[in-house]
């Protein structure tokens, strides 16, 4: 069985951590499971909406710590011919299709999120988290530093100091100071976390797709452009706005006092 899976219905598409058993943890096989499936939701033009969660009661507890351990003893053995060379490929392509595709991505986050499973969660665009969560950078409880663009999420969303705090002591921290540093949008009781998670994804396919998808791509590419770049880059895509028919449905639909039926 997968230890990614896909399951879609309409416009939403749920892409799910297939390991229950063993947290959702990252072994072996899930990283080109990961790209595999970010890149099919990313290029399906009929999902408008993607939801990453975790089977059973979990999100991802980082990395398959098993796993490393064999890795470990190879290394031991072999040398640096025993770790994988495209671990990374296939890890940082699917943070890249998530943060590339030209849909929102929501995190359905709960129970434990550590280490890649954090990174993948700072990937989406937006976070419901359970009450129940528990989080962590982790990465130097085991002896590495981060991956998954833990190093450019993390700082972008709870400021430079905090992110060093929690990257180099690897603390525990709760959803509520979650929340409150920035990392999620909105905590829920676990027991209406995925009925919020859906209202939240129809919402989003509601919404104008193509005005979405470049309010992404601005977004994302924030920081690494100059004030006057942007100021012309939110000019340019204004006036593409207007020249589609959402633009018409949104005006009148608001004068007319009257929910927006997008294209």
């Amino acid at each position: 069985m997968s230890t990614v899976v896909i399951e879609k219905k309409g416009e939403i598409a749920r892409l799910i951590l297939n390991r229950p058993e063993k947290l959702n943890v990252l072994g072996l096989e899930m990283p080109e499971d990961l790209r595999r499936c970010t890149e099919e939701l990313k290029n399906d033009e009929k999902i408008k909406c993607v939801i990453i969660k975790g089977a059973g009661d979990h999100f991802m507890a980082g990395g398959d710590i098993d796993y490393f351990k064999s890795l470990v003893d190879a290394y031991a053995e072999e040398g640096e011919s025993a770790l994988p060379n495209d671990l990374f490929d296939n890890l940082h392509q699917a943070i890249l299709n998530i943060v590339t595709m030209e849909k929102p991505v929501v995190a359905c986050v709960k129970g434990a999120v550590a280490g890649f499973g954090l990174s993948l969660m700072l990937a989406c665009d937006m976070v419901l988290a359970s009450d129940n969560a528990v989080l962590s950078v982790a990465y130097c409880k085991i002896g590495t530093t981060p991956d998954g663009g833990m190093t450019y999420f993390l700082p972008r969303a709870v400021g430079q100091k905090r992110a060093m705090e929690l990257m180099l002591t690897g603390q525990r921290f709760s959803a509520e100071e979650a929340e409150r540093w920035g990392m999620i949008n909105q905590i829920v009781a676990i027991d209406s976390l995925e009925e919020e998670v859906e209202k939240l994804a129809n919402t989003l396919c509601n919404g104008p797709t193509d005005v979405l998808a470049r309010t992404k791509r601005m977004l994302n590419e924030t920081y690494d452009l100059s004030l006057k770049q942007r100021l012309d880059e939110e000019a340019e895509n204004f006036y593409s706005s207007m020249l589609k028919e959402d633009f018409a449905e949104g005006v009148t639909s608001f004068c007319e006092k009257r929910p927006a039926k997008f294209k």
